[in-house]
């Protein structure tokens, strides 16, 4: 079972797998707990591993211009 994380101000939930079009993730261990539970979901998402190693604190700069740099060609 996918543990959610107690930091998240928004954990991934059903709803919001059914309600994205394009489902990001940083790591493929990421992807891999998506879909462990929620494989079903997301069988016709698009499901995207970025590369960027989950080690960063929250709005970092360095993070979010990794964000940027790498989200941007899905927009």
């Amino acid at each position: 079972m996918l543990a959610p994380n107690r930091d998240a101000p928004t954990t991934v939930s059903g709803d919001l797998i059914e309600w994205a079009d394009l489902v990001a993730v940083m790591e493929k261990s990421h992807r891999n707990r998506l879909n462990k539970k929620f494989g079903k979901l997301l069988r016709h998402k698009r499901l995207v591993v970025l590369g960027i190693p989950d080690n960063y604190d929250y709005m970092d700069d360095e993070l979010i211009a990794l964000l940027n740099s790498k989200m941007h060609r899905f927009f």
